[in-house]
């Protein structure tokens, strides 16, 4: 999927602006951002549900607009806000869509709604929140399409179910197709995606691996010393800081260490008599915070 210099602006005000992204078949790729920041904007682009005031979008090598109806053949979706028939059960609603579709395997619908114990004999009105969403969850994968555009895929689940629906998604990933995951919760993307954006005020400011951007930040190492802590050799190496000096005693001492100075670092704190070391990895929603710090309010779509 390719996404070259597209931007939409409502009546002046910001929507998404010159974004390009190049997602690889077969890639779980996650796109974060606050609620206003652009991801839903980016998400009907791709879906043709609205066209861009500039900018070209690909998918599979097909034109998302002039060729939309092949592409949505090979698209599953999930909305962030979707109702589907309020008087279908849910085996109705499942099946309406599978002979909308033909050649659904009904059979592997029903199998994934059991992996998420929803109960198909409810009426769409009678589902919980949680299970509105399990449904919605199962017809977008029931047709095993080669590109999955999932936005805020696990509102309303449960631990157990979000546990499930990360298998479905790496399962899908394993063969070989492509999700586009839309979310702010930031240990699911952490999780199953091997690469992310971050999209603010309608602009990406952030693309990568998630192990090179947390390697833009920095660990939090904790160390206490046998003896008094050495705060000046340590502060000393270039790259780290010292945060605070923890009571009771000046024996311990927590740094700030950039990681590509991680090495010199824990070569100096070697050298001393160490009785305890808690080292924190960086997480993808320091990097989150990091990269909004100072952004102000979110406004727009």
């Amino acid at each position: 999927m390719s996404i070259r210099g597209v931007t939409k602006t409502y009546h002046g005000s910001r929507g998404v602006k010159n974004l390009s992204l190049d997602i690889a078949h077969g890639e779980i790729f996650g796109f974060l951002g606050p609620n206003g920041a652009g991801k839903t904007t980016t998400i009907r682009l791709l879906l043709n549900f609205i066209r861009p005031d500039a900018g070209q979008i690909s998918i599979y090598g097909k034109d998302a607009r002039a060729d939309s109806v092949e592409v949505k053949r090979d698209l599953g979706y999930l909305p962030a806000e979707f109702a589907l028939y309020p008087t279908m059960t849910g085996g109705e609603t499942l099946r309406y869509l599978a002979n909308l579709r033909q050649g659904t395997d009904f059979a592997y619908a029903v199998s994934l709604a059991d992996r998420l114990e929803l109960d198909l004999s409810k009426k769409f009105r009678q589902y919980s929140r949680g299970n509105k969403q399990k449904l919605g969850i199962v017809q977008a994968f029931m047709h095993k399409p080669r590109l999955l555009v999932l936005d805020e895929p696990t509102g309303g689940l449960d631990p157990l179910n979000q546990k499930t629906f990360l298998h479905m998604v790496e399962e899908a990933a394993a063969e070989g197709r492509t999700v586009f995951f839309s979310s702010h919760i930031m240990s699911e993307v952490e999780r199953v995606c091997t690469r992310v954006a971050i999209i603010r005020e309608g602009s990406l400011v952030t693309v990568g691996d998630i192990a090179e951007l947390r390697r833009s930040l920095v660990h939090r190492i904790s160390v206490t010393f046998a003896g008094p802590a050495p705060i000046a050799d340590i502060t000393a190496i270039e790259g780290v800081s010292l945060v605070d000096t923890e009571q009771p005693d000046d024996h311990t001492a927590l740094f700030a260490v950039r990681s590509e100075s991680l090495d010199p670092a824990v070569y100096a704190i070697a050298k001393y008599e160490i009785t305890n070391l808690v080292s924190n990895e960086p997480s993808l929603e320091e990097l989150f915070l990091a990269t909004y710090h100072g952004a102000g309010n979110e406004r727009g779509a």
